[in-house]
């Protein structure tokens, strides 16, 4: 359920929050708790200080982490519970391209080198996304301006690749051959998706007796750490999708930490969704994505020929995964590899023209692009169970969940009535939260006043559907002195240095000056739909 495009890696379904440790119950038993000193405040102060005195020691990167120099590597120490920061300490991995002090723009005098600014710190979202590869972004056009004023700082949050990395199942086991998933599942297949989602938490609690302290607000301490290391009084940090979250958590535990900050796909973060609501609340919106595509392969049907209404290429695909159903194509696609290829159409329009290729070629008759673009790939199967195991641990740990599967039958089931694409497999990815065994965390009921936060900056697609555009809006009333960048009638999850030259400008304009929309906000034109394979207009 997870889906990478070049520079923000998201996860298929909400998460976030934040804490105090509660226990686990129903996910409208806690009340939401606002920052406050405590053990684990006074465990950051201390893991700061000590960082700001190691600081990076930098070098070649790893040939693991494929990143092509002048990138370079390190790693930073944090606590594994900041409660105890002179306990056990994890390693977390950083990656940076410095800043090229290159005059990049058409006013500035030839040869005139741009003012360094400090660092900006990438979290690419997930939980569970890697941000190693975010210095590279330097390398392309939308992003150079930016580079040339920034060191680009990318890293692995705690859990993630070789930052302490979690796991919950052998990577093998969990490349499971052909599968199915049905829109409305039985009650038998119901009870065979409980079992797994107990065995799943079992083996996350089983493999990682530490699993605890993976959390968002860990993650928002080791990002103020990280700060400290890079030699950094305050802040400058960029956060996609799951990444706004940790951005949103930190400016309410360290506001005076602060320079500028861009929240690129906001999460809502209101205590009372978080997570079991807002997930209800993604799956609805998917579906009204799913509409979006559909309608635009119907506009297309002289090339894809899959039908000239959007209900006629439902039909398509429904045929299509009734058939791999009987028959998985090339042994590996069944309808559940099918429909997790097409929910990455859901995240991004870049994906149509390629998705829609596939689905005809394969009524066609020809079966091999929908292989090429479904089928699970052997080679990433570590890196995806990990990203898989980050992403449970922190939801689950984040939040009371309900534990009883009727709640969730009842909500699911009356959802998938309207939005069938996304819900039940959405609810199956986050359903061992039902049965998690650590203690669970209050959600953390952020907002900051006025003159508390220096301004920051959101940047939210109307029609995003990992994260509804409503979550921008309410982070957007949250943090006072923010400015809302709309990308109208857009659905792309992760909009900030992507095809839309409006939102870029906005992007370069606070980053490099500190300059927000005139009365906190402003609309963008759509970027252009994508060209159907094949034609030339």
């Amino acid at each position: 359920m997870r889906a990478a495009p070049a520079l923000c890696a998201t996860a298929g379904s909400l998460i976030l929050s934040a804490l105090v440790t509660a226990p686990a119950a129903d996910a409208s038993a806690a009340a939401p708790t606002s920052a406050r000193p405590t053990a684990e405040t006074a465990g950051s102060t201390v893991a700061a200080l000590r960082a700001a005195d190691a600081g990076i020691h930098w070098g070649t990167c790893p040939k693991v982490e494929d990143l092509p120099k002048p990138v370079q590597c390190g790693t930073v120490t944090v606590p594994l519970d900041y409660a105890h920061p002179m306990g056990k300490q994890i390693k977390l991995t950083v990656s940076r391209a410095k800043a090229t002090g290159k005059n990049t723009g058409a006013s500035k005098a030839k040869g005139e080198k741009v003012a360094r600014q400090g660092t900006l710190v990438f979290n690419p979202g997930g939980p569970g996304g890697n941000g190693m590869y975010f210095p590279i972004a330097g390398t392309q056009s939308q992003w150079r301006r930016i580079g040339a004023a920034y060191d680009l700082i990318g890293y692995a949050p705690r859990g993630v690749g070789r930052s302490a990395p979690l796991s919950c199942e052998d990577p093998q086991k969990s490349r499971k051959g052909p599968t199915q998933s049905p829109v409305h599942p039985t009650a038998a297949y119901k009870q065979k998706r409980i079992a797994q989602a107990k065995a799943y938490a079992r083996g996350c609690a089983e493999r990682n007796p530490d699993i605890e302290h993976y959390t968002t607000l860990n993650n928002a301490r080791d990002l103020d750490v990280l700060r400290a290391a890079l030699g950094e009084k305050k802040l400058t940090f960029m956060g996609a999708s799951y990444g706004t979250y940790i951005g949103a958590v930190y400016a309410e535990l360290f506001p005076s930490h602060v320079r500028r900050m861009v929240f690129d796909s906001a999460v809502d973060p209101s205590p009372k969704g978080i997570w079991y609501t807002n997930n209800l609340e993604q799956s609805a919106a998917f579906e009204r994505r799913w509409a979006d595509f559909k309608a635009w392969v119907a506009r297309n049907d002289e090339t894809y020929h899959l039908g000239g209404t959007p209900e006629k290429v439902q039909a398509a695909y429904e045929k299509v995964s009734a058939e791999l159903s009987r028959e998985p194509a090339g042994g590996k696609v069944g309808p559940a590899q099918l429909q997790s290829a097409f929910l990455q159409a859901g995240y991004y329009d870049d994906y149509w023209p390629l998705r829609a290729y596939a689905l005809s070629a394969y009524v066609k008759g020809d079966p091999k692009p929908l292989v090429d673009q479904a089928a699970p790939i052997k080679e990433s199967a570590k890196e995806d169970e990990n990203s898989n195991a980050v992403y449970t641990a922190v939801q689950c740990n984040d939040a009371s969940w309900p534990t009883d599967f009727r709640t969730w039958d009842r909500d699911n089931t009356a959802l998938a009535k309207r939005a069938p694409f996304e819900t039940w497999d959405n609810a199956w990815m986050n359903l061992p939260c039902a049965y998690w065994s650590t203690p669970r965390q209050r959600p953390l009921d952020v907002r900051t006043a006025p003159g508390e936060l220096p301004p920051t900056l959101i940047l939210a697609a109307e029609r995003d559907a990992a994260t509804p555009y409503k979550g921008a809006q309410e982070l957007n009333r949250r943090l006072a002195g923010s400015a809302l960048v709309t990308e109208r009638k857009a659905g792309t999850h992760g909009i900030g240095g992507g095809p839309n030259q409006c939102v870029n400008g906005r992007l370069d304009s606070y980053l490099l000056d500190g300059d927000l929309p005139d009365n906190g906000a402003a609309s963008c034109a759509p970027h252009k739909e994508p060209k159907p394979l094949g034609s030339s207009r």
